[in-house]
């Protein structure tokens, strides 16, 4: 009766019922036993193939982990049935998961239950009528074909070449995505003799000019590359390399520049430096913005994984000029990729090099219109002070940093006041205090308030980094003396500063110090400063003993509640009510 419930549920008509029916098959199957699930469940499952997509992903995704349910991996084969009906429906995603189950099926199956049972289930799905069928078949064959007749074996690669010429683009496509990982189960002397030229006419598959098929390639190339020595790769894929890093689509480009680091280790150092570094300048170069970007962040680790015996060699005549060309670039995208990695350059090229060469390049980036262009160089400073150390640094660079804070626009200026804390961090304390801390509390009174605010955030970002004792010596006394400037602003300025450093300054600080400044403001004679006295005396309470409350900060706060401006005495009695 309560198996019955649970078809009955399974064919309702509510989807959501049905599908959460579908989630609890397991529940199902442990209640019928292994041989009423294979009776019962599995033919009935078989047949529920007119359904909405997702219930159809459930239950494909359900029976790959079904084979405890049905007996154990000597009856894994009543479960192919159901998934061979999954694996042609129209829904791909639904395919996609069929085939992931039958795989993982296929690896509970004996050698002779995979060409007794799998081996048909993949001739049929590659000779069905709809190409739904013969996509999936493509993901099949790497996990049947090591367990199967040698007689089988020349089957199987016989059909999956008809796959890969097959009349539809989707299936081609499907057999592009999977070459790569059949190579690696097809013997050697198959390999070369029989897929090597199957992946070259999918590599340049102008049929309906299909470059999803050829960047699809792209990847299964390298994959094969992995498997072959240095001369077969130069004999028998390069050439296809060589057009993929030209093609007329740049989505193809796109792959390969995208894939190059991947590609630089399939085929060695030697073609590499032969062949390869020709090919990436030229899509440094490309007319496509973003094959160039995605070249660009590559740049690093490409120059990197070269010999270090033929670094300077190769990338000073090849790859520099093309770095020179990027750093110029119209696109923004392009020469924030190339500022994230130009800075670990500097290693490779070493000091003189860095000096003569990209520091000039450095100094154009760090005064880019585009922020995300300057942050991506100020955040890798650290790589060149190690290579041309701190004194060169600060000849070179550091000018143009202190020219950027000190732009007329405003928004200028507030970008490196982002970036301080990150560059604090790298330079290290003795050089922030002898180049940089002027700079920041002139900050403080900018003219502009977006300034003299984020300015008060950078405080507390620094005196996270450098530490308590650094704040007291050097910031909290140049903050609090603020509050006697005659310009209202820049007293208001040292409350502001007060809010954010109370939140990493120990409590006997804020009392010591920050509260006789803050008492002394509340006589303030501009009702701003006053209700702004009141704000921070209700931020900074969290932060004091009982006994500071008492007698300094709710006398101060009564005093304040009797003004005559509103808008002092409504921030007084907020303050008040906190102190309760």
């Amino acid at each position: 009766q309560w198996y019955q419930r649970r078809v009955r549920e399974l064919r309702n008509e509510d989807v959501q019922l049905r599908l959460n029916s579908i989630k609890k098959l397991s529940t199902i199957a442990l209640a019928l036993g292994v041989e009423r699930t294979r009776a019962e469940l599995i033919p009935f499952l078989t047949d529920t193939i007119e359904d909405e997509d997702e219930v159809l992903w459930a239950l494909a995704e359900q029976l790959g982990n079904f084979i405890p349910l049905v007996g154990g991996p000597e009856y894994a084969s009543c479960l192919l049935s159901p998934l061979e009906n999954l694996a042609t429906v129209e829904e791909t995603v639904v395919r996609e998961k069929a085939t992931e189950s039958l795989r993982m099926i296929a690896a509970e199956h004996s050698p002779a239950d995979i060409e007794k049972h799998f081996a048909p289930l993949v001739k049929r799905l590659s000779q069905g009528d709809w190409f739904t069928s013969r996509t999936s078949a493509c993901g099949l064959y790497a996990v049947c074909y090591p367990h199967v007749s040698v007689a089988l074996k020349s089957e199987l690669r016989m059909m999956f070449k008809c796959l890969c010429t097959d009349d539809t683009p989707m299936v081609r496509r499907a057999a592009a995505s999977k070459i790569g990982e059949f190579a690696k189960a097809v013997e050697m002397e198959h390999l070369k003799g029989e897929i090597i030229p199957l992946f070259n006419s999918l590599a340049n598959d102008e049929q309906f000019s299909q470059d999803s098929v050829r960047l699809l390639a792209v990847e299964a190339g390298i994959t094969i590359a992995s498997l072959l020595t240095e001369s077969d790769i130069e004999s028998l894929l390069l050439p296809m390399f060589r057009s993929a890093a030209s093609d007329k689509s740049w989505r193809v480009r796109f792959m390969i520049a995208d894939k190059f680091i991947e590609l630089q280790k399939a085929v060695g150092p030697t073609i590499t430096k032969n062949h390869l570094v020709f090919h990436f300048a030229g899509l440094l170069k490309d007319v496509e913005a973003e094959v160039r970007a995605s070249a660009a962040n590559k740049i690093k680790e490409f120059c990197t994984n070269l010999p270090t015996d033929i670094q300077e060699a190769v990338i000073m005549p090849n790859i520099l000029p093309a770095v020179k060309e990027l750093v110029c670039d119209t696109n923004q995208h392009v020469k924030a990729a190339l500022a994230s990695v130009i800075m670990g350059l500097s290693p490779i090229m070493g000091k003189d090099n860095t000096i003569q060469h990209l520091l000039p390049l450095f100094l154009i980036l760090l005064k880019d219109e585009h922020s995300d262009v300057r942050l991506n160089i100020i955040s890798n400073l650290d790589s060149v002070n190690k290579v041309i150390g701190i004194h060169q640094l600060s000849q070179s660079l550091l000018p143009a940093i202190v020219e950027l804070a000190e732009d007329p626009k405003w928004r200028v200026r507030l970008a490196i006041i982002e970036h301080m804390p990150l560059l604090a961090e790298q330079l290290g304390v003795e050089f922030f205090d002898e180049k940089l801390n002027s700079l920041c509390m002139s900050w403080l009174v900018d003219g502009v308030f977006a300034i003299r605010s984020a300015a008060t955030s950078n405080l507390k970002r620094l005196v996270a980094i450098f530490g308590l004792e650094w704040a007291q010596n050097t910031v909290i006394t140049k903050v609090l003396s603020m509050a006697r400037d005659p310009n209202y602003l820049h007293r208001m300025t040292t409350l502001f500063a007060i809010n954010v450093l109370a939140e990493v300054c120990p409590p006997d600080v804020i009392s010591k110090f920050m509260v006789p400044v803050i008492s002394n403001l509340s006589a303030d004679a501009v009702p701003n400063v006053r209700f702004n006295v009141a704000k921070t005396m209700a931020l900074i309470l969290p932060h004091l003993d009982a006994q500071t409350v008492e007698f300094q900060i709710k006398p101060c706060l009564t005093k304040l509640y009797e003004d005559e401006d509103m808008d002092v005495k409504y921030f007084a009695n907020e303050a008040l009510v906190l102190c309760h």
